[in-house]
């Protein structure tokens, strides 16, 4: 079995606005998905990213971040295990940001011991 990161990609809106009838449902339909993957002894551990955060270049500046000129934005994460690349892609389908036209990048996380 290997771990894999699924990383949710998206493309900034300004202009969405879900009621909160709207965000429950995307949180229901989150855990749905997670909750299967978990009844199969595959999850690890999921995260969601705040949009803000900070950006560290070798020469030690700190500037703010992500950018809004980005075309696209990571969401958050969920780790994995998986027996191989095609299952852990698998694994992928029915993620509830395929709904709003984001994407999934699947990786393998490299073992450093």
């Amino acid at each position: 079995m290997q771990d894999f990161m699924l990383i949710f990609h998206s493309s900034p809106s300004t202009d969405y606005r879900p009621s909160p009838e709207e965000i429950q449902a995307s949180i229901k339909r989150w855990q749905d998905w997670i909750g299967n993957i978990a009844a199969q002894g595959k999850f690890l551990s999921t995260n969601a990213l705040n949009r803000s955060g900070k950006v560290v270049a070798a020469d030690g500046t700190v500037t703010d971040g992500p950018y809004t000129e980005l075309k696209e934005i990571i969401g958050g994460y969920v780790l994995i295990r998986a027996d191989n690349y095609d299952e852990a892609v698998d694994l992928s389908a029915g993620c509830p940001t395929f709904r709003l036209g984001g994407k999934v990048e699947v990786r393998e996380v490299m073992k450093l011991d």
